[in-house]
């Protein structure tokens, strides 16, 4: 075979081209396959040094005359840059081997370089496993040629030498790294024996190396990250009924401390309880926790409906867990905390607007009872009468007809629990109670003002020392107060309307009048001393702590006899509007004004009192025959006894008699033209309704909203919306 010199330097230069081709692609590749924008793998794996040994197989490019192999064996010192592991300056001892192929002197021109050079690398990680990076190195080689001087003579030759190169490194673990490395190395003679320039030249060359890199493997069992310190073990005691209030609330904190000497970022925590929780509740974040720094974290829980299965106190223990960045590391740390769960019906009286979770008005077996009671008395109810009032009547009733009975609570009395915040206490709720039939001051008052609240009536619940009952908004203005009770002093004014308190204790054992002064009388006891007691209204304590959650079922209560709650109800009404109607008749024989005694007529109309009423309106005008209000009630008692002919007789007159006096302008005159054109419409005369309908629709259009029924040419047939006893009927001045 014949050896080619040319040949051969061609395939000298190109596999390793060949070769350095492959390893881009296999790079390329591997960064794609391994790269994870959420991981920064450089600072994550970085170590502090690593040692290591690379053979190197070198291709010369020039031509020294005869054909040549170099390799390389050397060891290397790299020392990342702690802030910045990418940059590797790098240190590299090792000896290269110069072997003649010249067949006729194949030891003549035999040499070896010992070789020391320092460079940086950049070396990025890709992913765990891949590294990709170059590096450039200057030094110096000390070559010595054993054989080139005839005389025997060691001849020895100064070099500086280059190297630009690539590498790929792969990682089977942290400590080791087997790296790909390919280069271009340039060497010149720069000093000793003579005729050495002709070694001087580019190689180019592969080589494979192994390092060794020092530090503990992050991803090693021994090596979890632990850079926070927990401080807390015991919560508080928590409470099934305030599950909502811990959503925004915190049930306890946690004191986390950054023990390393760096800054922790991204700090995250969160609480979650297994079994009475779908997904961890966020607590807190952080941006920067910095050395040595403490924080208290409030922890914050969303509790779901598994809390209200469990009953009397259940031990727990909950997971405080967080997550930061350790070094652009994800980490998460775990910390386990206990605590008690006390169930559904327990609280402590630290904040008394708590009443307002257990408030159940939304469930449907409350609401059913209290839909029964309400029909029951629906036909004997009063159209002049606040009708809250009349609905809590006909509660309490309803109640008391049930067999609902106040008992103290012997575990944990009111009196005492109110006074120590620690104490727990318990709140049955409504549909308990009410299956039950006994229950303390809470137990009574929660059950009453969820069944008003059901209903619709805005609610409220009173403290005092010892003790806490109910009060509802009777919807009646606060300068109305004679419309409920002569004495201004029997209803609370509470931003401009009136309320009235129930000491719901006495259920089952006295009437709903005696309830109302009893809890009259109790609210006054502390007039000289206001900052002891306090109304809070549900809406407001409900703002704060929700109802809690509850499975519905059918209670199968049986609802007492109609005809006992009817017959409690009208002779409380009764005295109610006796009340309210003497008081009207006591100012109106004291002052024997005309204008008292239509008013007196107005109220009693409105109570249904129609004999009390005429006698009233028929005395006002004995004291004045020109006195047009009383005149145009008589008209709406005659409508209100269906005796239109006769209202229409009134009305007429009364028209009449204002446009004599030239205020046909007046509200009252519009007031009068609504009435005739009601009356005619009972007396079915439409062509007369229309005509006064549009003189009223001229004169005060916002009368005509609840009787737009009289408008026949839209809607012949008559509106639900047909008026009932209002100011469009009843005048209680003239104007």
């Amino acid at each position: 075979m014949i050896f080619d010199r040319a040949i051969y330097r061609e395939n000298c230069l190109k596999r390793p081209f060949l070769k350095l081709s492959i390893i881009i692609f296999i790079c390329s590749r591997a960064a794609v396959y391994g790269q994870s924008p959420d991981v920064d793998y450089n600072t994550l794996y970085r170590y502090p040094v690593s040692i290591g040994a690379e053979y190197l197989g070198l291709n010369p490019a020039n031509d020294f005359g005869f054909d040549a192999s170099l390799t390389e064996i050397s060891g290397a010192l790299r020392i990342p840059f702690p802030s910045l592991p990418q940059l590797q300056p790098v240190v590299t001892l090792g000896i290269i081997r110069f072997d003649s192929l010249d067949r006729t002197q194949p030891d003549k021109w035999d040499h070896t370089h010992y070789m020391g050079m320092l460079g940086t690398a950049w070396i990025n990680r890709l992913s765990k496993t891949f590294e990709l990076g170059g590096e450039f190195s200057f030094g110096l080689t000390q070559a010595v040629f054993p054989n080139v001087d005839p005389a025997g003579v060691t001849r020895g030759a100064l070099n500086i030498i280059g190297r630009l190169g690539g590498r790929l490194s792969l990682d089977p673990s942290y400590n080791m790294s087997i790296d790909v490395h390919p280069s271009i190395t340039y060497m010149r003679y720069i000093g000793g024996a003579s005729n050495f320039d002709l070694f001087n030249g580019f190689s180019l060359g592969v080589g494979i190396s192994g390092h060794y890199r020092f530090g503990e493997d992050p991803d090693a069992p021994q090596a979890i990250i632990r850079s926070l310190k927990f401080e807390t073990s015991q919560l508080p005691t928590v409470f099934a009924a305030m599950q909502r209030y811990y959503v925004d609330h915190p049930i306890g904190s946690v004191k986390i401390t950054n023990t390393e000497k760096f800054s922790l970022l991204d700090v995250d925590v969160s609480f979650f309880q297994k079994g009475f929780m779908d997904n961890p509740t966020k607590s807190a974040q952080i941006k920067e926790l910095r050395p040595g720094e403490t924080i208290e974290v409030p922890l914050y829980a969303s509790f779901n409906d598994a809390v209200f299965s469990k009953n009397g106190v259940t031990p727990l223990t909950g997971e405080v867990s967080v997550e930061y960045l350790w070094r652009n590391r994800p980490v998460t740390q775990v910390s386990s905390v206990s605590y008690n769960l006390q169930d559904k019906t327990a609280l402590t009286w630290d904040d008394d607007r708590k009443v307002g979770a257990f408030i159940t008005y939304e469930d449907s077996a409350l609401r059913n009872y209290a839909s029964a009671i309400k029909k029951y008395v629906k036909a004997d109810e009063i159209s002049g009468v606040s009708p809250p009032l009349q609905t809590a009547i006909e509660i309490y009733y309803g109640l008391t007809e049930l067999g609902i009975i106040y008992q103290i609570d012997p575990t944990s009395p009111f009196t005492e629990a109110q006074d120590n915040p620690l104490i727990v206490d318990s709140i049955s709720l409504p549909r308990d109670t009410l299956t039950r039939l006994t229950g303390d001051c809470d137990d009574l008052t929660v059950v009453y003002v969820s069944l008003l609240e059901s209903l619709g009536i805005e609610t409220a619940f009173i403290t005092v020392p010892g003790h806490i009952y109910a009060a509802f908004n009777t919807g009646v203005a606060s300068k109305d107060f004679r419309k409920l009770n002569i004495d201004k002093n029997m209803t609370l004014s509470v931003e401009g309307s009136l309320w009235i308190p129930v000491e719901i204790t006495l259920i089952g054992v006295d009437t709903f009048l005696k309830a109302w002064r009893t809890g009259i009388s109790e609210f006054a006891a502390l007039d000289d001393q206001p900052e002891k007691r306090s109304i809070i209204k549900t809406k407001d304590a409900q703002a704060v702590f929700s109802p809690v959650g509850l499975k519905e079922t059918d209670l199968g209560l049986q609802y007492g006899s109609k005809t006992v709650i009817v017959k409690n109800f009208k002779r409380d009404i009764g005295k109610i509007v006796d009340n309210v109607l003497d008081g009207y008749a006591a100012s109106a024989e004291k002052s024997r004004r005309k204008r008292d005694y239509n008013r007196l007529g107005v109220m009693s109309a409105v109570f249904g009192r129609s004999d009390r009423a005429e006698e009233a309106f028929n005395t006002a005008l004995s004291l004045d025959r020109n006195y047009l209000s009383p005149k145009i009630n008589l008209g709406n008692l005659y409508y209100m006894d269906e005796d239109y002919e006769s209202a229409l007789k009134n009305f007429l007159g009364v028209e009449r008699k204002i446009s004599e006096l030239g205020k046909k302008g007046s509200s009252l005159y519009a007031k009068v033209l609504l009435n005739i054109a009601r009356t005619y419409y009972e007396l079915e005369n439409y062509d007369r309704v229309t005509l006064y309908y549009d003189q009223v629709k001229e004169l005060a259009p916002d009368l005509l909203k609840t009787f737009s029924y009289l408008n026949t040419e839209s809607n012949g047939n008559r509106g639900a919306d047909a008026g009932g006893l209002g100011d469009a009927l009843f005048v209680e001045d003239e104007e």
